[in-house]
């Protein structure tokens, strides 16, 4: 679906008219479950969280301002349903549990869960930049907008979190040897 359809699908939307919310979401489905799975580590929750997601965006899509960030939007919402679900409940993943997009084919399983595990220590709002940035192709100013942080604050964090991240990376290195 080109941008132009999916802008006159989001103005749809944002009057009410469930067939474009619907077509939106069928756009974005494969996308907001692997969001959600980032998030969840599992299938069943991660579609949970997916669901939850599309009953908020359609109560509140009168609230998007710009057809243009619908997907912007609809993920500020999704990662909000998520943190809020994940700090009800605590969870326990094995590396067999690990699904990894097909662009980290030359990577081996011991490294993605290395990975994983280090972006699971980081603080939450670093997790979510990272999450956005590398994994979801945000830039700047989508991350600043879905977390409603000035683009500065985004810049410092998605530093930051590397910084930490080669730490940690390397420390676990370090162990492991």
């Amino acid at each position: 679906m080109d941008p132009s359809e999916k802008r006159k699908l989001a103005r749809k939307a944002i009057r009410k008219n469930p067939d474009a919310y619907g077509a939106l979401i069928t756009e974005y489905k494969e996308y907001l479950y692997k969001m959600a799975y980032l998030y969840m580590k599992n299938e069943q929750d991660a579609l949970d969280i997916v669901g939850t997601t599309i009953l908020k965006g359609f109560q509140n899509i009168h609230t998007l301002k710009n057809p243009d960030w619908f997907k912007t939007w609809i993920t500020k919402i999704l990662i909000r349903t998520a943190q809020d679900e994940l700090k009800k409940v605590i969870y326990f993943d094995s590396a067999d549990e690990i699904q990894i997009s097909e662009r980290y084919n030359g990577v081996s399983l011991e490294e993605k869960h290395d990975l994983y595990s280090a972006i699971d220590q980081l603080s939450e709002r670093y997790q979510t930049v990272i999450v956005l940035k590398y994994f979801s192709g945000f830039s700047v100013r989508e991350i600043a907008f879905v977390m409603n942080i000035p683009e500065g604050s985004v810049k410092a964090y998605l530093s930051r979190a590397r910084s930490e991240l080669k730490n940690i990376l390397k420390e676990d290195y370090l162990y492991a040897n």
